[in-house]
């Protein structure tokens, strides 16, 4: 029998075997709780930013969009608010955590003049309940109201992607959390953007994202950005 054959049925064995059913059997939802958080793994992308500011040192005062790979991603950042002073400094795949933990490096330094925050997806991924990333959000407000006292803080929440579609009631939890305490505090503004990847019948529409079905394209960009430019525009005041 020809080795090719012989290699192909081996492999469609050992992919039909009870220990690789069992394999993909292990990716269901939702994920243990974690027990520990590497903040050191995003030393590099925090390195990155302090070398680039040496270099060319941004002004201080600007719109400060932090986050996961959302805000990372979002390339045409400048150009979709022109006329207003941003600054991205999102490092994807972080949690809320992250940028709590990393803020006299990554976000006093700025001085900026509003906080958009983009993350808490990649929390829930990693098995966090909706209920640790909200005390997360509170825990990142509080360490910026201890430098940062009348900057007000924006928190876009979280999307349903097709990736994530298992997720998306958690997400929807950490949104409502987030959102009917963001009404009891000063300066919190929460943005609704639940509906904004969702067609008339409340399906995720897969036009909006790239071939991963995670991260935005262009389009969901443009529609980001439709969502958040009266926000933008009252903060740029």
């Amino acid at each position: 029998m020809n080795r090719r054959i012989v290699l192909r049925l081996l492999a469609a064995l050992v992919l039909s075997s009870p220990l690789a059913l069992h394999a993909e059997a292990k990716e269901v939802w939702p994920k243990p709780k974690p027990t520990t958080h590497d903040y050191k793994k995003w030393e590099k992308n925090i390195a990155a930013f302090e070398t680039a500011d040496k270099e060319l040192p941004p002004a201080k005062g600007s719109l400060l969009f932090v986050g996961s790979s959302t805000i990372v991603r979002w390339k045409t950042l400048a150009e979709d608010f022109a006329g207003v002073p941003v600054l991205n400094r999102g490092f994807g795949g972080n949690q809320i955590k992250d940028s709590t933990f990393y803020a006299e490096r990554m976000i006093f330094p700025y001085a900026p003049k509003a906080i958009f925050l983009r993350a808490g997806g990649n929390d829930i991924n990693a098995g966090w309940p909706a209920e640790d990333v909200f005390n997360d959000f509170k825990t990142f407000v509080a360490k910026m109201r201890e430098r940062l006292p009348n900057v007000p803080i924006y928190y876009i929440g979280l999307s349903p992607t097709v990736k994530r579609l298992k997720q998306v009631d958690e997400g929807n939890k950490l949104n409502d959390l987030i959102a009917a305490w963001a009404k009891e505090q000063t300066g919190i503004t929460y943005i609704d953007t639940r509906a904004m990847t969702l067609d008339q019948e409340g399906k995720v529409r897969p036009d909006l994202f790239v071939e991963d079905m995670l991260h935005f394209n262009e389009a969901g960009y443009k529609l980001l950005a439709a969502a958040l430019k009266p926000f933008v525009t009252s903060a740029a005041k």
